[in-house]
Parts: structure tokens; C-alpha cells; sequence
């Protein structure tokens, strides 16, 4: 863009600068000529972008020639009379002929056939110009489409890690419930295997109980028919004393009241055997009672027991599967951020690059037009004595044009003052002529070489100033372009930092609400868990009390209170340690001494 906009205004110097050369010509045809002459030659020369200076040089020779010019002479058009004076024969016009056609064949074919036109210049320059930016731009977008192309492969890369990690923790914790079935079965099994095997015991102690208490029984039965057999032949036998003894009572009678004595002494014998055989019967009754339902309580309490058992495994799985959730969540969490930083490392080392690269092109580009600028003035210096050799020379030929119309002039005015001059007086008029023309052509020659001396200082002045001035036009557009670029990268940095902090924090708001929704189900989860263990409870509970309900009711059906059953059973039961000695019925109520009513006998 800079060098566009240096041959902008290279173009419209020229443009001036010649425009000013063809104004600043004398009336003879030639000096516009010679004008636009230089005037290519400097173009030609590729002094681009000279500037004022040069315009201002130019114009100003120009306009000192024809101030030479007309100085005491008038156009070669004027229609007022002039006075002709005697002048050298067509000597001076050939010799000044000579010497303007010598000037152009040196001068304007050698300059012509270097010359290249501005549109040519401009047009290179911008090609060049549009070659470097293309260049630029297709470095650019290559740069794009390689840092697209990289996130892009980053992306891919984290969402296949992301899909893996994800079906490695849903296999692990199917594996983990799988697990925890596998388990609950087990001790579901264990705990039926339990109940099952407690029954079957409960069972066999019952029926072991039974036994001993009928064997003892049996026993007790057979030593009170031995003793009823014993005391009724002692009964018997001192009855029979006694009745012989009474010698007043008759045989008969005797033998009646004897009878009668036996009789109710069977009878009496008869009741205590039933009454023993009740009570013998009401104790296995109440003691199988007393059995069972203790053996149900302690039944119940292994149920009790088991279903503690499975509702503390169940609590401990679901503790388990939450810490599984809770370290899931925390690696899930950590892949998410380890992920983002690559994401965002790879950002930012991209948009590094990309600044280097915008800095490293910005500054090869402020380097080259630095070095274009100074090439440039290189050339102008080493082109500037060439230039003013050629507007010297097109002075010069200014000068000779003017001569070669005052000549002219000088020539019809002599010949117009000796027409009218006596002919003894023309020899005096022609050699006055001549003076005045000598004088004349002097004082024109001294102000030609005045200007060309004030061109020659002016110009090189002018050039000096015109590139210092342009040295810093130029520095200055260059810091102002580089200021321009580290802004806006700078602000293009704070956007991507702006960006990913934002995406940073939309990342930990997700987790939290993650965190926050995991936390919740667990909590809903441990809710209904507590609501069922307490169900489970419940329902063992009512299921307990009703059956000892019902095994009360049946009890109380068949004659036993509840305070009965409650009371310390005198047995020691088959399944206990303590080894008691055996409750046996005590012979007080089975004894014939005590069985008979008081005053029986």
C-alpha cells in the first residue's frame, strides 16, 4: 500500500511538472518540447515520487527563460513596426540550428529509448505489490487451515478419549451392580439356608424334648404304680390285723367292710392316676409351649437379625456405588479440564504463532519499504545529476531558441530602420544594432546562467528536504501501522483470554450442576433406601406379632395364660450349653401318702 500510494503521487508530480514545462515555454514551438523532453526523462529515469521539488525546479526555469525571453524584444507575431539594424549574414542562424539539432540528436534518442511510461511503473509496482500480498494471504490461510486442521485433530482426539473413558466407567460400575446382586443372592440364599436349617433344629430339639419329658413321665407313671401297689398290699395286710383283731364284729361283716375299703381304696387309687396322668400331660403340653415360643422368638430374632444383615450389605453397596459415582464424577471432572487446557494451550500457541508471523511479515515488510524508499533515493541522487544535466540543457536550448528569435527579430528590424536610414547613416545604425544586440544577447546569456545555477542549488536542496521529508512520512506511517497491528492483536489476545475464561467457567458450572445433580440423586436414592429399611422392618415386625399373636390366641384356646407361658421353663432344652439338672415331677404329688384325701383312711 505504500508503494501504491508512492506512485500516486509520483504520477501526480509529473503530471504538474509537465503541464508547468509546457506553460513555462518561450512562444518559439521548440521549448515545450524540450520540456516534456526532461520531463520523460525523469520519469524514465524512475525517480517515482520526487515530488515538488522537482515540479517547483522545473517551473521555475521555465519561467526565467521566457523572462529572458522577452526582455526588450517582442513575439515574433507582434504586428508593431520594428526597426531592422544590420546583422550577421545566415552564418549565426545555421550555427544555432546546428548546435539545437546536435543537442537533440545527443540527448533525446539516448533518453527516449530507456523511458517507461508511469502506467507502466505503477502498473509493475502493483503487480509486485499484488504478488507480496498474495503471497502474504496464502502464507495466512495456509497458517489458518493448519491450526484449523490441528484443533480440529485435538477435538477428535478428546471426544474419542471422552467416549472411551465413558464406556470404561459405565463397565465398571454395570460390573460393580452386577457384583452387588451376585452378592445379595448369595446372602439371600445364605440367609434362607439359615432359617431353614434353625427350623429343622428348632424341630428336632422339640422332638428330643418331647421325648425326655415322656420318658420321665413314663418312669414317674410306673415308680407311682409300683408304690400304689406296695401300699395297698401294706394297707390290705394291716386291715386285715385290724379286723381280726374284732373278735365282737361277724366274718361277714368284716369281710364286707374289707371289701368296701379295698374298693375305695382302687377308687382313690384310680383318681390319682388320672389326675397324675393330667397333670403329666398339661405339663408337656404347657413345657412344648413354653418351647415353641421361645424358639419362635429366637426365630424371629435370627430373622431379625438376617434382615439386618441384608439391609446393612444393601446399605454398604449403596455406599460403595456412590463413592464409585463420586470418584467417576471426579474423573470425568479432571479429563474435562486436563482436555480444555490442551484445547486452550493449542489456542494460544496458535494465536502466538500468528502474532509472530503478522509481527515477522509487518516488520520484512517495513524493512523492504524501508529499503525500497532508500533505493529509491539512491537512484534520485545517482539519477538527480543526470536530471539536471537534462534541464540545463533543455535551458540551454531555451537560451538558443531565444537567440535564434532575436535574431530573427534583429534581422527585420534592420531591415526596416535602413529602409528609412540614409545610406551614409546605415553603417552607424548597423553597428549600433549590433551593440545593443551584443548587449543584449550578453545580459540574456548571464540571467540563463543565473537560473541554471539557482536551478542546480535549489533542486539539490529541494531533494534533500523531499526525501527527509519523505523518510519520515514514511517512519512514521510504518509506527503508526505497527501500532495499529500490536493493538489489535493485543486486543485479539485479550478476546481469546476473555473467551477462555469464559469457557472455563461455563466448564466448572457444568461440573457444579453435574456435582449437584449426582449429589441429589444420592440423596434421594439413601432417602428411599432409609423409607424401605424401615418398610422391610415394619413388615418383619407385624409379621412377628402376629404370629406370636396367633400362637397366644391358639395357647389361650388350649388353657394356658400368657403369664404361664412367660414364666422360666424348668427344663434345659436340648439346644442350650447350661446343663441343669432334669425337672423331674416331684413323687409329693405322686406318692400314696399324699395322693389320698386327708382322713380317706
Amino acid at each position: 500500500m505504500s508503494a501504491m500510494h508512492n506512485n500516486s503521487a509520483g504520477g501526480n508530480a509529473r503530471d504538474s511538472m509537465l503541464s508547468n514545462v509546457m506553460m513555462a515555454g518561450i512562444s518559439g514551438g521548440s521549448g515545450s518540447g524540450s520540456g516534456m523532453m526532461m520531463a520523460s526523462g525523469m520519469a524514465g529515469g524512475g525517480s517515482v515520487g520526487m515530488g515538488t521539488s522537482g515540479m517547483q525546479s522545473a517551473g521555475a526555469a521555465g519561467g526565467q527563460a521566457n523572462m529572458g525571453a522577452s526582455m526588450g524584444y517582442h513575439h515574433h507575431n507582434s504586428s508593431s513596426p520594428v526597426v531592422s539594424a544590420h546583422h550577421h549574414p545566415q552564418h549565426n542562424h545555421n550555427h544555432v540550428s546546428q548546435v539545437a539539432a546536435n543537442a537533440v540528436a545527443e540527448h533525446g534518442a539516448n533518453n527516449f529509448a530507456t523511458i517507461r511510461t508511469t502506467s507502466i511503473v505503477t502498473k509493475q509496482q502493483k503487480e509486485h505489490m499484488q504478488e507480496e500480498m498474495h503471497e502474504q494471504m496464502s502464507g495466512y490461510k495456509r497458517m489458518r487451515r493448519e491450526h484449523q486442521a490441528a484443533l480440529v485433530k485435538l477435538e477428535e482426539k478428546c471426544k474419542v478419549e471422552m467416549e472411551q473413558h465413558k464406556s470404561a466407567l459405565d463397565k465398571e460400575y454395570d460390573l460393580l451392580l452386577h457384583n452387588f446382586t451376585r452378592e445379595l443372592d448369595k446372602q439371600s440364599a445364605k440367609h434362607q439356608q439359615e432359617i431353614v436349617r434353625r427350623v429343622k433344629q428348632n424341630d428336632t430339639a422339640e422332638k428330643k424334648l418331647h421325648k425326655e419329658i415322656a420318658t420321665r413321665q413314663e418312669g414317674d407313671r410306673k415308680a407311682f404304680e409300683i408304690h400304689r401297689k406296695k401300699e395297698y398290699k401294706a394297707n390290705k395286710e394291716r386291715w386285715k390285723r385290724e379286723l381280726s383283731m374284732d373278735d365282737t364284729t361277724p366274718k361277714r361283716q368284716r369281710d364286707a367292710t374289707l371289701q368296701t375299703q379295698k374298693d375305695n381304696l382302687k377308687l382313690a387309687e384310680a383318681q390319682e392316676e388320672q389326675r397324675l396322668l393330667r397333670v403329666q400331660k398339661t405339663y408337656i403340653e404347657l413345657e412344648m409351649r413354653k418351647f415353641r415360643r421361645k424358639k419362635m422368638g429366637l426365630l424371629h430374632d435370627l430373622e431379625d437379625q438376617l434382615l439386618r444383615d441384608e439391609l446393612s450389605k444393601k446399605q454398604q453397596q449403596l455406599e460403595q456405588a456412590h463413592a464409585m459415582l463420586i470418584k467417576h464424577h471426579e474423573k470425568t471432572q479432571d479429563l474435562e479440564y486436563r482436555q480444555q487446557k490442551s484445547v486452550h494451550a493449542l489456542r494460544e500457541e496458535q494465536i502466538s504463532k500468528q502474532h509472530e508471523s503478522e509481527l515477522r511479515n509487518q516488520n520484512e515488510y517495513m524493512d523492504r519499504a524501508e529499503r525500497e524508499l532508500l533505493r529509491r533515493h539512491a537512484l534520485e541522487l545517482k539519477q538527480q545529476p543526470k536530471s539536471l544535466k537534462q534541464k540545463e540543457l533543455q535551458i540551454r536550448k531555451q537560451f538558443r531558441e531565444t537567440c535564434k528569435t532575436q535574431t530573427i527579430q534583429y534581422k527585420a528590424l534592420k531591415r526596416q530602420i535602413l529602409q528609412t536610414t540614409p545610406k551614409e547613416d546605415q553603417k552607424a545604425v548597423i553597428k549600433q544594432l549590433k551593440e545593443e544586440q551584443h548587449r543584449k544577447l550578453t545580459l540574456l546569456g548571464d540571467q540563463y546562467e543565473q537560473s541554471i545555477a539557482d536551478m542546480l542549488q535549489k533542486q539539490s536542496l529541494r531533494l534533500d528536504e523531499s526525501q527527509e521529508v519523505e523518510c519520515h512520512q514514511l517512519k512514521d506511517r510504518l509506527q503508526y501501522e505497527l501500532d495499529i497491528l500490536t493493538a489489535y492483536q493485543s486486543k485479539n489476545r485479550m478476546q481469546a483470554q476473555a473467551q477462555r475464561d469464559r469457557e472455563r467457567k461455563e466448564l466448572e458450572d457444568r461440573v457444579s450442576v453435574r456435582r449437584a445433580l449426582l449429589e441429589s440423586k444420592m440423596e434421594t436414592e439413601l432417602q428411599q433406601f432409609n423409607q424401605e429399611r424401615a418398610e422391610r422392618i415394619r413388615q418383619l415386625k407385624e409379621k412377628h406379632d402376629k404370629q406370636l399373636e396367633a400362637f397366644d390366641e391358639e395357647s389361650a384356646r388350649m388353657g394356658f395364660s400368657a403369664l404361664a407361658l412367660a414364666e422360666a421353663s424348668k427344663e434345659t432344652y436340648p439346644d442350650e450349653e447350661a446343663s441343669l439338672s432334669g425337672s423331674m415331677l416331684s413323687l409329693a404329688h405322686s406318692n400314696s401318702s399324699t395322693s389320698f384325701p386327708a382322713g380317706s383312711l
